[in-house]
């Protein structure tokens, strides 16, 4: 089942905003004009990404600093995993997930 999550119209560079999906929370932003979603919870201690800090292709987790390499969400700390990316789905002007 698609579930839609914005209007294309509205995905702009910088774009950067979460949304619940089946019971988790995801993260839908905009980097180099490329749309990219991601579970909402940093793979270390499970802090929102959401609250992270993006500078150049590299978002910062605000809890302990961990930061991960966009748009491939590897850990640039060799000490926690990757982030978990999740699949984007178009239908019409929408973009979303099947869930």
């Amino acid at each position: 089942m698609f579930v839609a999550l914005e209007r294309l119209i509205n995905l702009e560079e910088g774009y950067r905003r979460t949304f619940q999906v089946g019971g988790r929370s995801v993260l839908l932003l905009v980097l180099d004009n490329q749309p990219l979603l991601f579970e909402d919870s940093c793979p270390h201690q499970g802090a929102p990404l959401s609250a992270g800090t993006l500078s150049g292709n590299v978002l910062r987790c605000m809890r302990h600093g961990i930061e991960f390499q966009l748009p491939s969400g590897r850990a640039l700390q060799s000490s926690c995993p990757g982030l978990n990316r999740l699949k984007l789905v178009y239908d019409g002007d929408r973009i979303g997930v099947d869930v």
